[in-house]
């Protein structure tokens, strides 16, 4: 019987240490990159959830928002703001933002609890930093967000052409209502 807790214990620790890294490597999936040069400041404002890979922290929400800024200290935060269709509420959650490199690459890291930081990807822009096709560290985060309630065709397939190259399965996108 010890035996037999032994292994389990050892199974649910390693299944544990792949979920935590998972959730807080501050990497980027693999054959993708982050957009360079980045302007931090122009990716700062309101932008609209367009779509998304399916994943508990945003099971059951739609109409999610997410607003950045930087304080008079240059620090950035984020304000993430969406409707839980299931329990019938609004939710709000605050967290803040730092380069996890240089200024000018796109790869960034978000917290809304306590130390633990987890990767934030901008892998597309579009010129005038509207629309932006964003990842967390592997395979399982993606979402393409706008700064409207909308997302040109155009701009859509070409987000959508870029994730599938990386490897991201597209199809299993869901397209919340803003």
């Amino acid at each position: 019987m010890k035996k037999q807790n032994l292994v389990i214990g050892l199974a649910a620790g390693a299944g544990v240490a792949a979920l935590v890294y998972g959730l807080f490597s501050s990497d980027i999936p693999k054959g993708a990159t982050a957009v360079s040069p980045f302007e931090k400041e122009r990716y700062m404002g309101l932008w609209y959830e367009i779509a998304r890979m399916p994943n508990l922290i945003e099971k059951d929400l739609i109409k999610l928002t997410e607003e950045y800024a930087m304080d008079d200290n240059g620090n950035m935060t984020v304000v993430t703001r969406s409707y839980n269709q299931k329990k019938d509420k609004w939710n709000e959650v605050s967290g803040k933002l730092k380069m996890a490199g240089p200024d000018s690459v796109g790869m960034l890291k978000v917290s809304y609890f306590g130390p633990a930081y987890v990767a934030y990807n901008v892998l597309a822009l579009d010129p005038d930093y509207r629309y932006a096709l964003v990842s967390g560290s592997g395979s399982g985060y993606l979402w393409i967000l706008s700064k409207g309630k909308s997302i040109p065709e155009d701009i859509k397939q070409q987000f959508l052409a870029q994730a599938q190259q990386i490897g991201f399965d597209i199809n299993k996108l869901e397209w919340p209502a803003a």
